[in-house]
């Protein structure tokens, strides 16, 4: 009896992609990450992230003291940010070749249409279960189980990958099975370790 595959669940910011917080967002702005955090208004990005927020009332709510931003001028920084991660765009292209089917498990705003315009994302996975569409943001357990219960396979049917040890830990709490990335390297070996297919992997990407 053939055993079926998993689901792939993928995080995304750190995972696959780049995340501008930390390094582009910053410099577009002139400030140290320390010191645009502090400007920024403390609660508007968590309920743009919900959903709760249209992308324009997030812009006007950015800023603590409501200063205007540039939205054309930082749409367009952002479009220029987002990268795949390291060996992650051949690791996806080799999985969807070889059948999976995967989708996105991420806690992310709207912001994620401009990670598709920059890099053509749906090509490989689904923006299926962002947090500005869900509601639901990870390490919540309904995050996960409304993934599965709308892909229509139980918890355990699914693999789900992230960078941050919470969510993963949330995860498996489900019976779903998980791996917290590192590098492409090292999650080539632990998915050959659970019986993927189709990602040998050669070269730096497969660590050595």
């Amino acid at each position: 009896m053939s055993v079926r595959r998993p689901v792939i669940l993928w995080d995304m910011m750190e995972t696959l992609v780049t995340e501008p917080y930390f390094n582009d967002l910053p410099s577009y702005f002139g400030m140290s990450v320390d010191e645009l955090k502090s400007q920024m208004h403390p609660t508007s990005w968590i309920d743009f992230e919900e959903g709760r927020l249209t992308e324009s009332e997030y812009y006007e709510q950015f800023f603590l003291d409501g200063r205007p931003i540039d939205v054309a001028s930082l749409r367009n920084r952002l479009r220029q940010a987002y990268r795949w991660l390291d060996g992650m765009e051949q690791l996806v292209v080799d999985l969807k070749r070889a059948g999976y089917s995967m989708h996105a498990l991420s806690n992310y705003s709207m912001w994620y249409e401009l990670i598709e315009e920059s890099l053509g994302m749906s090509r490989y996975v689904e923006w299926s279960f962002v947090s500005c569409l869900t509601g639901l943001r990870k390490p919540d357990p309904q995050t996960y189980l409304n993934a599965a219960r709308t892909l229509g396979v139980a918890p355990g049917e699914c693999l789900f990958v992230d960078d941050r040890p919470e969510n993963i830990e949330a995860a498996r709490a489900l019976g779903m099975d998980a791996i917290i990335k590192t590098d492409a390297g090292q999650l080539r070996r632990e998915l050959r370790h659970r019986g993927i297919h189709g990602v040998a992997g050669t070269g730096r990407e497969d660590g050595s």
